[in-house]
């Protein structure tokens, strides 16, 4: 039955997944985006460890010796903190600021469980606003063992607190988890999203003609939210996405290209393969018009004088980007991470009909590594979004009809 299933532990989810690489909330952006740059991953998480009190309560759970993980950064998170105005003339000043800055003022995102936890109860945090959910894991050999006493600890390597390794669960894991039962839930997935009413029409969208600045607040709502920017024409039809999921792949000096190309535009630089040759003309040319050419020189400055800040071990793990005035391309990174797997280009927006079933919709954004799913109507306009929350809110609805 489906309740049965319901009252797994998360330890469950947790097999084979990695360890997190971590950074204290003592860091500045500097050293997040170093590490980002470093790691096969596209979040890197922030923790506040205060070992003067042991047995703090965290959100959701009890956290080892003060140890808590208070949120988590992405590249996104920095591209949209550098292309704010007051960073634009002097980006080197805002990459020394704190990492704090760029993390959400609220609480909620990041919630640590325990692993005896039930995947019922994850669900709940989930749909309460949890995004990650941090379990700590069993390891046979730790890292610390394993590492000579006078050796750094590298930033590619899982960081451990108090002699235990976490992990994170999100809202991914829970919806595989889920699909691998999918039959205990009949005839629920069969169902069209429309009847089961879970399309919403609350969706970030963007005019393409419109300058990209100008969805700089709404690329962070869908960062915050896993969701996108819609990019749509005059009529309303949708065209493209501007997804932070594909920004996490590019580098920092795409701020430049939000600042001075239009929302088509910027769908043109961030897509697969890197800019075309005329839209890095116009970045350029605007950048000069604005008196703002210095800003990749001091990207690249910074680049590469923060790759052997404090955690760093070695000289192998220089950076790869070398101080240049030249503009670099976009999606830089090799690492399989969200749109990496599509074989479509990546401002191509993954979409289904208001009839598709809720399982074809699971799948299709499964197979996207997205968290959401574009729905549009026959003619081509955009009708709403479909979201994991929302499918988990049917699954959640069904287990309380069999209560």
């Amino acid at each position: 039955m489906a309740v049965t299933l319901l009252a797994h532990e998360v330890s469950d989810l947790c097999l084979g997944k990695p360890a997190l690489r971590s950074l204290s909330v003592t860091a500045t952006v500097s050293d997040a985006l170093t590490t980002l740059k470093r790691s096969d991953e596209s979040f890197i998480s922030i923790w506040s460890c205060d070992h003067t009190s042991k047995g703090k309560k965290g959100y959701g759970g009890d956290v080892d010796d003060g140890c808590r993980c208070v949120g988590k950064v992405c590249m996104v998170d920095i591209i949209c903190y550098l292309s704010k105005d007051e960073n634009l003339l002097s980006p080197s000043a805002a990459l020394e600021s704190p990492v704090s800055v760029i993390l959400p003022k609220i609480p909620g995102p990041v919630v640590h469980v325990e692993p005896h936890s039930s995947l019922l109860e994850a669900i709940d945090l989930i749909l309460q606003g949890a995004q990650n959910l941090v379990v700590p894991i069993q390891t046979n050999i730790s890292t610390n063992s394993r590492r000579k006493p006078h050796q750094k600890l590298s930033i590619t390597e899982p960081t451990m607190h108090n002699g235990r390794e976490f992990c994170w669960l999100t809202q991914e894991d829970v919806i595989r988890y889920l699909l691998g039962s999918i039959g205990l839930f009949s005839p629920i997935p069969a169902l069209s999203i429309d009847n089961l009413g879970i399309i919403s029409t609350d969706v970030l969208a963007i005019n393409y003609h419109s300058p990209a600045s100008s969805a700089i607040g709404a690329i962070m709502r869908s960062l915050a939210n896993q969701t996108s920017v819609a990019v749509v024409d005059d009529d309303g039809s949708l065209i493209g996405e501007i997804s932070p999921f594909t920004l996490a792949c590019c580098d920092e000096t795409v701020a430049a290209a939000i600042t001075t190309l239009s929302s088509g535009d910027l769908m043109a630089y961030i897509d697969c393969g890197g800019p075309p040759e005329d839209i890095i003309r116009i970045v350029k040319a605007r950048l000069k018009e604005r008196n703002l050419e210095r800003m990749f020189e001091e990207f690249a400055m910074c680049s590469s004088s923060n790759t052997s800040f404090s955690s760093s071990s070695s000289s192998d793990e220089e950076s790869s980007l070398s101080p240049t005035a030249t503009l670099p391309r976009s999606g830089r990174y090799s690492r399989s991470t969200s749109y990496s797997a599509r074989m479509v280009r990546r401002s191509e927006a993954i979409v289904c009909h208001p009839g598709s079933s809720l399982v074809a919709v699971m799948i299709q954004a499964i197979a996207h590594r997205v968290n959401y799913v574009w729905v549009i109507e026959d003619d081509c306009s955009l009708a709403g979004i479909v979201t994991f929350c929302d499918m988990l809110k049917v699954f959640r609805e069904h287990l309380q009809s069999m209560a």
